[in-house]
Formats: structure tokens, C-alpha cells, sequence
């Protein structure tokens, strides 16, 4: 770790945001062309990563061309993005990593996509993923340019790159992109952004366009941004919505909640990074709520994996019926490879089971039920709540309570995920926004962490505004060395 930090430090100014090549761009010090021949030579170069799942490279480079023409413009004219597997693509299958989606080809892009191409982004590729979704370890046999499966982490390549946008995650963590697009259910934006050390945002439900995506839960899926700063997010963000303009926020003054829920059991690298941030930002004049979260913790118990277990096989036969006529979910399922995904669908969502406690099975839908009319509701006017009596403007976390672990099929035991998501799930089942920003390497493995703001519903702008100043204090973090 002494040798290779100098190394990773020495890098952090080669870590190009979206922000920095669309200016090369206007400015002439580049071409869209070459942006988009780098991207695909940085994917290319960090195959090793198994991240990508179909090449856009023809599409892309002739795009590129336009640009360069002045036949298409606009805020992100020119700027190469890769986009999760099962956000649709005009073109190239909306396959959400399974098997049995790879005939599913886009007839167009999804609308929250489509607002970003329309603004001259520039798909160079769709980005593996853990299969439907369903977990975060980005573990999946689909898509392996070599020996060895699952989406790898570009800071330890026997990492994982956390999900389930693992393949978004990895390719912007690498450098070898600066932006992309990923879904979120119950953190699968955030995690991978804390893993990978750039940043992530799971906007307030409904804030962006939910057509096109393939589903989980309607009740919790949203697309998110990931990008190498929080500036690009808030770039990416703008455009998807017609927001304004906004600038850092002032950190003096400020006030941030903190739970003890979120604050337990980090590991050696989180704890140590936790304490430098929060040191800091106290030196910048925040001031620090304790707030009591235990409500918020077990109303999301009593939501999280009822609403999931509750919606997945309805939303996905929606989905098929819609965009992928003649293939029945029990299609999709007999071809899947992941065996932690597989057992899921079979053993609790085609047959409307839930595991209990004990290892029995019990009937989902009086659960469902009574998390969608009274638990969900609970949990959201105990955000509100919490919000309204304490005056913060956001709750702060480490995204993850853990850095990446191994990937290996152990990655995708119910422990591990239950773990990792336990921070990011709650507000995902509220349909708040949240925010995960890089925080720096840890003293031990010197893997990254990442911080997580949650704010009140549609507080999503003034989310980025704390990110921005948070991020400009604490500075990006530094790129991997590739091998």
C-alpha cells in the first residue's frame, strides 16, 4: 500500500470528467471522434474488468462524426457514456444481463436516455450487470472476457465492483469513461459508485422517466447518473430534468443528520475515512444533528424485500408483454445463469413465496399488501418527519459499511448483499433521493469509500449543491493503476 499510493495520487489529475471533455471538445483541444476512440480504446484496454456487455463502436464513432460536422449539438454534444444493460438502446439488446433477453433488441432509446442523446451524448457501450438486477455483486456468467466471471473492481481486479450497475460503475471508476447511466432499486447506483471511487445518484422516484427500463420493482426502480464528479451529475441531471444551473452549496452553517444505524460495524478502511470527512467538514463549520433513525430501519425492514418479492414477477411479465412479445417470464427464468438469481425467481417469485425467518415459506402477497398500504406510507412520513423536526439538510453515511469485497460466487450470499445495501436501501423504499460522493482511499486495502447524502423527497438539486462543495473539499479520488 506505501508504493502504490504515491502512484494512485500522482494519477488523480488524469481522471477526466464529463465536464473537462466536453470543454476540450468546444474549445477545439479535441474532436468527438477522438473522445469516443479513447473511450473505446479505455474499454478495450480494461477488459479484464468484465464490464462491458455489447460495443456501440460504429453507432458511437458515426455520431462522433455529426458532432464534429456541427450536425448535432447540444450541452453534452460529444460526450461518450456507457449505459446498464438493461436501460433500452436503440439497437442493441435491452438484455439486463440474462440469457434469455439477448434477442431483445431496442427499437428506440428509453426516454431518460433519449433526453441525454438528444443533448449529443454518445453511447459507446451497454455495461454489464448483475443478472435482472437482482443483487449486488455484479457475479454473473453472462458476459466474461476470460477465465474468470463477474464484473471486477479497476482498484483490485479480485474485487468486486459492488451493483448491480457494476459494469457503469467499473468502466467510470476505471477512467475509462467519465459518465453513465444505471438503474437504482435499493442502491444499485450508490454501491457501485462508493466501490468504484466516483460518484452516484438515485433521484427522487418519478424524477426521471421510468419507461424502457427493465424492471424489478415500479414501486422502487429509478434510473441514476453515475460520473466521474459530482458536477457531471449535476450536468447529467440537468439536462434529463430542465433544471437550472446550480453552484457548490456554502458548508458553513450547515447542518447534516447522522444515525447511529448507519455508523455500525464499519470496516477498518470506512471507519478511518468516516472520521477524516467528518473532521473535516466540522473544520468547514457543519454542524453535526443526531438524529434517531431506529423507526426509520424497521419500517424498511418490513418493506424492503415485500415490495421486491411482491412486484418482481408482475413487472417483469408487464415489461415482456410490452417490449418483448411471445417470451414469457418463465422463458427468461429457464434461461438464466446466475445461480443466486435463478433460486430467487424459482424457489419465491414465480410461485408468490417469501422465505420466513425459520427457513419456511410464506404467502407474498398479504405481506406485500401490508407493505405497500401501511409500511411504505410509514416510512415515508417518518422521513418527513425526521426532516421537518431536525432542520438538517440531509442525513450523511458511508455509502457502504464495507469496501469491495472478492468476487467470487460467495460474493452473492444473502449475507453480503444484506450488508452492503444496508445504508442505501431505506431511502430507496421511501423514494428519496441519494447522493454518494467519493470520499478517498482507504489506509488499509486502499480501496475506495464513498459518502451518502439522503435528502428530502425533491431535494435532489440541493443534494448536488452539498455534494459539489463536499466534493471540492475532499477532492476526487485518485484513478486505478491499470495492470
Amino acid at each position: 500500500m506505501d508504493d502504490l499510493a504515491p502512484k494512485l495520487a500522482a494519477k488523480a489529475a488524469n481522471r477526466q470528467s464529463a465536464g473537462e471533455i466536453l470543454a476540450s471538445i468546444r474549445d477545439g483541444g479535441t474532436t468527438a471522434v477522438a473522445a469516443v476512440e479513447a473511450a473505446l480504446s479505455g474499454i478495450a484496454g480494461w477488459s479484464e474488468l468484465n464490464a462491458t456487455a455489447h460495443l456501440n463502436a460504429d453507432a458511437a464513432l458515426a455520431a462522433a462524426r455529426r458532432v464534429d460536422a456541427g450536425e448535432i449539438t447540444g450541452p453534452l454534444a460529444g460526450l461518450p457514456i456507457v449505459v446498464k444493460d438493461n436501460i433500452q438502446v436503440a439497437g442493441l439488446p435491452a438484455a439486463a444481463g440474462t440469457p434469455g433477453l439477448q434477442d431483445a433488441i431496442a427499437g428506440a432509446d428509453a426516454p431518460v436516455l433519449a433526453k441525454l442523446v438528444e443533448a449529443g451524448a454518445i453511447v459507446v457501450a451497454t455495461a454489464n450487470m448483475h443478472e435482472l438486477a437482482f443483487g449486488i455483486s455484479g457475479y454473473n456468467p453472462t458476459y466474461r472476457t476470460g477465465s474468470e466471471m463477474g464484473v471486477r473492481n479497476p482498484f483490485d481486479l479480485t474485487r468486486f465492483a459492488a451493483g448491480s450497475s457494476s459494469g457503469t460503475g467499473a468502466l467510470v471508476g476505471s477512467g475509462a469513461v467519465a459518465a453513465g447511466l444505471g438503474t437504482d432499486t435499493g442502491g444499485s447506483v450508490r454501491l457501485p459508485a462508493a466501490i468504484n471511487g466516483i460518484s452516484g445518484l438515485r433521484p427522487t422516484l418519478g424524477r426521471y422517466p421510468a419507461e424502457g427500463l427493465v424492471p424489478i420493482s415500479r414501486t422502487r426502480d429509478t434510473a441514476g447518473a453515475l460520473a466521474a464528479s459530482v458536477a457531471d451529475i449535476e450536468l447529467i441531471d440537468r439536462v434529463i430534468t430542465g433544471a437550472a444551473e446550480i453552484q457548490p452549496a456554502a458548508l458553513k452553517g450547515l447542518k447534516l443528520g447522522l444515525g447511529a444505524e448507519f455508523l455500525a460495524g464499519l470496516d477498518e478502511d470506512v471507519q478511518a475515512v468516516w472520521n477524516g470527512v467528518i473532521a473535516r467538514l466540522e473544520a468547514e463549520g457543519v454542524e453535526f444533528v443526531t438524529l434517531d433513525v431506529a423507526e426509520i430501519f424497521a419500517l424498511n425492514h418490513a418493506v424492503s424485500f415485500p415490495v421486491c418479492f411482491g412486484e418482481a414477477g408482475d413487472h417483469l411479465r408487464d415489461y415482456l408483454a410490452a417490449h418483448v412479445p411471445g417470451k414469457t417470464i418463465e422463458d427468461v427464468v429457464a434461461a438464466m445463469v446466475s445461480p443466486d438469481v435463478r433460486a430467487t425467481y424459482e424457489s419465491f417469485i414465480l410461485p408468490g413465496m417469501m422465505p420466513t425467518p425459520d427457513g419456511g415459506l410464506t404467502e407474498t402477497a398479504p405481506i406485500y399488501r401490508h407493505a405497500i398500504e401501511v409500511a411504505r406510507p410509514a416510512l415515508i412520513e417518518a422521513y418527513r418527519k425526521l426532516f421537518a423536526e431536525s432542520g438538517v439538510a440531509a442525513v450523511i453515511f458511508p455509502t457502504t459499511p464495507q469496501v469491495a469485497a472478492k468476487q467470487a460466487p460467495e460474493a452473492s450470499a444473502p449475507e453480503v448483499f444484506g450488508a452492503y445495501i444496508r445504508n442505501a436501501d431505506p431511502s430507496s423504499n421511501a423514494g428519496i433521493p441519494g447522493l454518494s460522493v467519493a470520499a478517498g482511499l482507504g489506509p488499509v486495502t486502499g480501496l475506495p469509500v464513498g459518502i451518502e447524502l439522503d435528502g428530502p423527497e425533491g431535494s435532489d438539486r440541493d443534494l448536488l449543491a452539498i455534494g459539489m462543495a463536499i466534493e471540492s473539499l475532499l477532492g476526487r479520488t485518485a484513478l486505478p493503476v491499470s495492470a
